[in-house]
């Protein structure tokens, strides 16, 4: 082969493989597109189920389903307590909170005891969940509907687990010990129960950032966009996980997963497949996958559900070393799951979840990500060699963009329509500058951390991760006359 028809086939290859690339982005955004469409007629039909009853009604029944709060907490001293107060001012005719401190090296256990005055009690309950051997167990009288479980360290998971085995009520929520619930959290998250009492087994809401909120007394009182650069675009790549994936995902009833943040289930369905899966870092979704498997294999009715609103709002990162732990976990989580449910993927055994839901997640967070990553680095190497032009770099890039900024302008307006109450212009234009802005580096990073997690998952790496915490931004006091 000569030197003119070697450069002639790896001219080939080159365009051959650039336009594979743009192919692969083009189907992937017309996927994402599809979900946004989808995403509107799932909160149009939200809005018109609020509308028709306000879900006040449930605190004057009998008959409305008891909650136990499951509260894992690990190194959390700085959040704990306003945590705390947080889950007991929350509007809800019957329920209680089971904090359980899973073998913490700071203060959390010391900060719960001294601001609640507990006092450590005798109380015995069967184990249906496995978990490790129990420390001790607090309570007072001035918070009968707390009780505080102190324990050796296992893990999230374990720490859940622990919770569930002292839960009195049929429905159960874990919150992260991190995260604030808005006050009719938990009234709008059980109504889906109310009206589905035999066929729903459970319910995600709405993530939101806090970072540039202010909090008082537990609660957000007034809402704002970060003004830290980083924790800003978390605020805009949530508002496109909630309000376009999961809000589609919920459309075709194929939610894979509901966030540890937030997330209320049948305490009996949670328990008939095994409770929280230890060694695993990916346990909400886990869970989720294990009760679709569970009600699949026994052709049993059943529906999880996403609801927009309810909201939990949860500290964000605000460094690039905890993002990157957090988004790496994440990744190696996901991976453990599909792995885990191999045999679930493409069986038409399992309906939409094994067909649709979890190869969706194959398609966008595993190979999507690799593929995006290769037209990143290739295409402009590519373009240097000259064995492919600049024109279509250019628009290739164009089109990676664009559409970036389309999907996080839809996420924008879906928040519009669902979440915000009381928007300020100013922080609307943070956000639509932070809609545009993170397409140029914060985007290229989450696609580096992915592929970091499914190397670390690879290499079996089991780590958590420190999650430094700063704390929730107290409302600052009136200046006196």
């Amino acid at each position: 082969m000569d030197a003119e028809s070697f450069r002639s086939g790896l001219i080939g290859a080159a365009q051959g493989l650039g336009w594979f690339v743009l192919g692969s982005a083009m189907i992937q955004y017309a996927l994402y597109t599809l979900q946004t469409v989808l995403a509107f007629f799932e909160l149009r039909h939200a809005r018109n189920e609020e509308r028709r009853t306000d879900p006040s009604w449930m605190l004057g029944a009998k008959s409305i389903p008891g909650i136990t709060m499951l509260v894992p907490a690990y190194n959390e001293e700085k959040t704990i307590v306003e945590n705390i107060h947080s889950l007991l001012t929350l509007r809800y005719p019957r329920y209680e909170i089971v904090v359980v401190n899973d073998g913490s090296k700071d203060g959390t256990a010391r900060a719960v005891i001294a601001a609640f005055k507990l006092e450590r009690i005798d109380l015995r309950r069967p184990h249906p969940a496995p978990c490790k051997p129990i420390r001790g167990i607090y309570r007072h009288r001035d918070y009968p509907n707390l009780l505080f479980i102190d324990k050796e360290n296992g893990g999230k998971s374990d720490a859940l687990n622990a919770a569930m085995n002292y839960a009195r009520h049929p429905l159960v929520c874990g919150v992260d010990a991190d995260s604030l619930l808005d006050h009719n959290s938990l009234l709008k998250a059980a109504r889906p129960f109310v009206e589905h009492p035999h066929s729903l087994v459970a319910v995600g809401g709405t993530i939101r950032i806090a970072n540039g909120c202010e909090v008082h007394g537990g609660m957000v009182t007034n809402e704002g966009a970060p003004r830290k650069l980083l924790p800003l675009f978390q605020v805009i790549e949530y508002l496109r996980a909630f309000l376009i994936a999961r809000l589609s995902f919920s459309r075709l009833n194929t939610v894979s997963i509901i966030s540890g943040a937030f997330g209320l289930f049948k305490r009996h369905a949670v328990l008939a497949v095994g409770g929280y899966t230890h060694g695993t870092v990916g346990e909400d979704m886990e869970l989720i996958v294990k009760l679709h498997r569970h009600f699949k294999e026994r052709a049993e009715p059943y529906n999880i559900l996403f609801v927009p609103d309810p909201v939990c709002w949860t500290e964000a990162p605000e460094s690039l070393a905890v993002l990157r732990r957090q988004r790496t976990r994440w990744q190696r989580g996901l991976c453990e799951v599909l792995w885990r449910h191999r045999t679930m993927l493409c069986n038409r055994r399992y309906g939409r979840i094994g067909t649709l839901g979890l190869p969706m997640f194959i398609a966008f967070d595993i190979v999507g990500p690799i593929l995006d990553l290769i037209g990143l680095i290739f295409v402009p190497l590519l373009c240097l060699a000259g064995l492919l032009t600049w024109h279509y770099m250019a628009a290739f890039f164009a089109v990676v963009v664009f559409y970036g900024v389309f999907l996080s302008m839809m996420a924008l307006v879906l928040a519009e329509l669902a979440l915000f109450k009381t928007t300020r212009k100013r922080d609307m234009a943070l956000l639509a500058f932070a809609a545009i802005a993170e397409n140029f580096g914060y985007r290229q990073l989450n696609l580096l951390w992915r592929i970091e997690g499914i190397w670390q998952y690879f290499r079996k790496q089991q780590a958590w991760g420190e999650m430094t915490r700063t704390g929730f931004t107290k409302k600052k006091p009136k200046p006196s006359a």
